[in-house]
């Protein structure tokens, strides 16, 4: 007997506050944002806080069940809060952590609650009848492969997949699995909001504390995607010419030190130290060279760190120097270095 897919409680949105059903269950359907403000409203603010901190920490956010009219309510403020740090990081980060909470849940739900959570999402996902294969599900091949496409390991490979009659066969813990990863991209793309409101000092407040939790706890290298450690060896070839030739006091274009420059700061490494690195130029001048690394390190004036220029703009100005394979596939320094620091590592 085919099973069906059970009614979602109160209960149950309190754990996925991203379903469809959330919306008949929220305290204040109709939230504005100004209604923030309200004292009635502080310890729903205050949890929609702690959500996002609690991504931020642990890249979990744990459940408050005992609370279900403050936890439901608290997601979409805490949704408000992560759009008002304008930080691509931290939209991430806190929708893996949800997503990540959510796979958690789900691994431990009734086949019924299952099925309704991936009817939320629109999937072929049925019980598998056949008490031969000793798997829990079937999913339909395009649910499945539009959800792998992040997912490494080779047993996620459709060709090492039992596969029947267009449907992928998965075990519980796998199909929970999937169903997160269907919530992360659901929760990243409600995220994506293309003109940002004007939010309210007290919000924005909060924004900036999220922020500076976040550089104290990840380091802002790490928020765009390179390792804390600086890897010389994942330099790309023009970086590591110009590199080298500081280090040996040898003269530098203009277009060169700023291409040194901006892409020192931009993986990690300290004004200071950069700043140590052209001490052995013949006119080396402390407070001059002080002002414009700082500058580009987005430490002074608009505080806008600079990016290198484009391969393209290095090609043009004579920068770029011995290219190898790895500079054939990318467009730019940073990118080099990223997936060179992940070979690497």
């Amino acid at each position: 007997m085919q099973l069906t897919a059970a009614r979602f409680t109160k209960n149950d949105i309190a754990r996925y506050p991203f379903l469809k059903a959330a919306m008949k269950y929220m305290k204040i359907p109709d939230l504005k944002i100004e209604d923030l403000m309200s004292p009635e409203l502080e310890e729903i603010l205050n949890r929609a806080e702690e959500r996002v901190e609690e991504a931020i920490l642990y890249i979990r956010v744990f459940r408050k069940l005992k609370e279900e009219d403050i936890e439901i309510s608290s997601y979409p403020v805490a949704m408000i809060l992560v759009t008002a740090t304008g930080s691509s990081f931290i939209k991430k980060r806190y929708a893996l952590a949800e997503a990540k909470q959510a796979y958690e849940d789900l691994k431990g739900e009734t086949k019924e609650k299952i099925l309704r959570f991936a009817q939320d999402f629109g999937w072929e996902l049925v019980s598998n009848r056949n008490s031969e294969i000793p798997f829990e599900f079937t999913l339909s091949f395009t649910d499945y492969l539009r959800n792998t496409t992040h997912l490494r390991r080779k047993e996620w490979k459709l060709v090492n997949r039992l596969l029947s009659s267009g449907n992928v066969y998965l075990t519980r813990n796998e199909t929970a699995r999937l169903l997160s990863e269907e919530a992360r991209k659901h929760i990243e793309q409600r995220l994506e909001i293309k003109e940002i409101p004007k939010f309210p000092p007290k919000i924005m407040e909060m924004a900036e504390k999220i922020k500076k939790l976040s550089v104290e706890k990840i380091g802002k290298a790490e928020m765009k995607g390179f390792p804390k450690t600086i890897t010389q060896k994942a330099f790309p070839p023009c970086i590591e010419a110009l590199y080298q030739a500081v280090s040996a006091g040898r003269h530098l274009s203009h277009i060169g030190r700023f291409a040194l420059t901006s892409f020192l700061v931009n993986i990690g490494m300290p004004s200071e130290n950069v700043i140590e690195l052209f001490r052995s130029f013949s006119d080396f001048n402390e407070r001059m060279t002080r002002y414009q690394v700082e500058h580009i390190a987005g430490e002074r004036g608009s505080r806008t760190r600079y990016i290198p220029p484009k391969c393209g703009t290095l090609r043009t100005h004579g920068v770029c120097t011995n290219p190898d394979e790895l500079c054939q596939k990318v467009h730019h320094p940073l990118v080099y270095y990223r997936k060179k620091s992940k070979q690497s590592g």
